[in-house]
């Protein structure tokens, strides 16, 4: 099968940001980890450091765990504790944890977002947990109003004092079908466009990849160009509770390598899954909007959706990840990950744009490959601490990334192109951004929701295939 390869053009003052905090050295001054000492001071710790202390905790606190964050700015972990004696706090500053006591432990909090399940699963809004503030945050979007917007503020208040915020979002609560380096399908009524998440390999060894779950259940098969002829086809997908599908290449000789293109030239290696912690910086790429970065706000998130089938029925999804980071109609299934190459998760849906801002939630990479039993790359499959993607399985060459020094459209690379091998040699990562890169805008102005009669909107008006002379991408090479 000939390899293909696709980069989108990134735009915007805020997609620079971005991809100027992805380059190489961006995290050098994390580097330095300080150890904690026998008084308990707190240890700076990288996001990723930070969520597996918090996880050891989280077992050796038990009950008096109440949650926990990062504080990017001090590059601190700080812990929640309910009820904790003197011998519990001693514990985690020993552990390296900055330790503040609260008032509701993750019981009461669980107990809080069950009683919104029960009594306000309302179409447009939300809850999540949030540790830095040790309440419930509660999301209501434009579209509730009058009985419904009551119904749910007296919920909030049946809660208690200081058990939960109840806020307005501006826009609607919505899926983001529609945009991505984009996957296409056919359906009855019209065309679909989603963003593929992460190449992954499914658990009977042949490439796959992870993409929302709403684009699974919307259409089985997909192309990587607009009327091209499908080359991956639906093998799980799950939607509403979840939001994942897993969708297997047709043809098992297609490389898949793990990493994320992140436009101009750049890709970043995905080297494991890992679960999200509050407060740490996350970046999201689709070809909608490009790159953009933002913070984790809330976990456990849960969503109710107008249903798209049934004018009355709401589409609830459960355990998403909450984040400010910007999102628009056609990024839905594409991946959320961090600086240092984590898996992180998969657009689901959200409120706003990326001009006016809103919240943009996320299905977690580790449940889904839980859940359909896939793996990154070649073999990482989870979170705190889980298996590298490198797996072991040889050195897992990376030499070739483009240098992020040159200039748009001079960023081929220095690789060799060659992918030979079970995906561990990722030589020649550096693509030639020229391909297509005209082609990759897929704006659109019409019903994104790709449930329109004939109505096609956002899909891109070019060969999605690129057509650079740098051979060394793959089909739909996990750029979402």
């Amino acid at each position: 099968m000939p390899k293909r390869k696709a980069a989108i053009a990134v735009g915007g003052v805020a997609a620079l940001g971005a991809a100027a905090l992805l380059l190489p050295n961006a995290n050098a001054s994390q580097d330095k980890d300080q150890a904690a000492d026998g008084a308990g001071t707190a240890r700076t710790l990288k996001a990723t450091q930070a969520s597996d202390l918090a996880a050891r905790l989280q077992k050796a606190l038990g009950d008096a765990f109440a949650g926990s964050y990062y504080d990017s700015g001090r590059q601190k972990l700080v812990v929640n504790v309910v009820n904790g004696d003197s011998n519990t706090i001693v514990q985690a500053k020993k552990a390296g944890a900055v330790v503040r006591q609260v008032k509701n432990s993750t019981r009461d909090l669980k107990a809080a977002a069950g009683t919104l399940k029960t009594k306000a699963t309302i179409p447009g809004t939300s809850w999540a947990v949030d540790p830095r503030t040790d309440k419930v945050l509660v999301t209501a979007d434009s579209t509730v109003t009058g009985a419904k917007w009551d119904r749910l503020q007296s919920t909030v208040q049946s809660l208690g004092s200081g058990m939960a915020t109840l806020k307005k979002s501006a826009g609607t609560f919505k899926t983001f079908v529609s945009g991505g380096d984009a996957i296409f399908s056919q359906v009855q009524g019209g065309g679909v466009r989603c963003s593929l998440g992460f190449n992954v390999t499914a658990s009977d060894g042949s490439p796959a990849f992870l993409t929302a779950g709403h684009c699974g259940v919307a259409a089985k098969d997909w192309s990587d160009s607009q009327n091209g002829q499908p080359i991956a086809t639906v093998d799980q997908a799950k939607f509403p509770g979840n939001d994942f599908s897993l969708v297997k290449y047709n043809d098992a000789g297609t490389q898949a390598p793990s990493e994320v293109n992140t436009g101009n030239g750049q890709t970043v290696q995905i080297t494991q899954a890992a679960d999200a912690t509050v407060g740490e910086t996350v970046f999201r790429m689709g070809s909608t909007t490009g790159l953009h970065d933002g913070q984790v706000t809330g976990l456990d998130a849960t969503v109710n959706f107008q249903s798209e089938t049934d004018p009355n029925g709401v589409d609830t999804v459960n355990g998403l990840i909450q984040t400010n980071v910007c999102a628009e109609p056609g990024d839905s299934g594409g991946s959320l990950f961090t600086q240092d190459g984590g898996a992180v998760g998969l657009t689901s849906g959200g409120s706003g744009d990326c001009t006016s801002g809103g919240e943009t939630f996320f299905q977690p990479v580790t449940a889904a490959l839980q859940a359909t039993g896939a793996t990154l790359g070649n073999g990482g499959n989870g979170g705190n601490g889980g298996a590298d993607a490198n797996g072991g399985n040889g050195a897992g060459d990376q030499s070739g990334s483009a240098d992020p020094s040159a200039s748009a459209g001079d960023q081929s690379g220095s690789g060799s192109g060659d992918q030979a091998g079970a995906g561990d040699d990722q030589s020649g990562a550096g693509a030639d951004p020229s391909a297509s890169a005209g082609d990759q805008s897929g704006s659109g102005t019409g019903d994104q929701s790709g449930s329109g009669t004939g109505d096609q909107s956002g899909s891109g008006t070019g060969d999605q295939s690129g057509s650079g002379s740098s051979d060394n991408g793959s089909s739909l090479t996990g750029t979402n």
